[in-house]
């Protein structure tokens, strides 16, 4: 969003989340239904950052519900609004 700077865009997340990227890019019209998660409250970059240096706490999903879910993202990529 901040290289590209289109006009609008549409972000499905949680609304703190939304929040940041939209006080980053003054101009951009943010369509955000507010989606709040308990755990995403719980996420935190030190833990991330752990995750990523020691290479844990993998997630690994189903071949098919992973191709399930890559096709309902890929829909709401294309939408045009």
């Amino acid at each position: 969003v901040k290289t590209k700077q289109p006009e609008k865009v549409m972000m499905i997340t949680e609304c703190s989340m939304a929040d940041n990227v939209a006080s980053e890019t003054p101009g951009v019209d943010f369509i955000r239904p507010c989606n709040l998660c308990p755990h995403m409250k719980r996420i935190t970059l030190g833990k991330i950052l752990d995750t990523l240096v020691e290479m844990k706490d993998e997630v690994v999903v189903d071949p098919a519900i992973a191709d399930k879910a890559r096709t309902a993202v890929e829909r709401m990529i294309n939408l045009k609004i």
